[in-house]
């Protein structure tokens, strides 16, 4: 695994995700997931970061994903999986869970999922 490529992509891709996030949570659908009284904006990165990192390892390591319209794919197939993850266990506690904001949820993730992963394929097929 080339580690310049895995450390720039996962930088590039967790800033894609954070400023993604802030878009579609924090503007977008701001009434739909109404964020908390105190938001830990140092949680919250390291999550976006996390994910970065995460598709640049699989797009490096298991599937030599350059073209950034694989990686967009990938990363929504990726993002599919993700979103109904964690709309799942975000409903474990509800008698009735809201589907509608688990398909939202899914969406949204599918969505951000996609753009990470077209901007790491990008950075990949850059730092060659």
């Amino acid at each position: 695994m080339n580690l310049k490529n895995f450390i720039i992509g996962g930088i590039v891709g967790g800033i894609v995700d954070w400023l993604l996030g802030w878009l579609f949570y924090g503007i977008i659908f701001k009434d739909t997931f109404p964020s908390g009284e105190t938001m830990n904006m140092m949680m919250i990165t390291l999550g976006c970061f996390t994910v970065g990192f995460f598709i640049s390892y699989i797009f490096l390591q298991w599937a030599a994903i350059s073209n950034v319209v694989t990686g967009l794919k990938a990363g929504a197939i990726i993002g599919i999986f993700m979103g109904l993850t964690s709309g799942f266990f975000g409903s474990e506690s509800m008698a009735t869970p809201d589907y509608k904001i688990i398909a939202t949820g899914v969406f949204i993730s599918i969505m951000m999922c996609a753009c990470v992963g077209a901007s790491i394929a990008f950075v990949n097929s850059k730092l060659k």
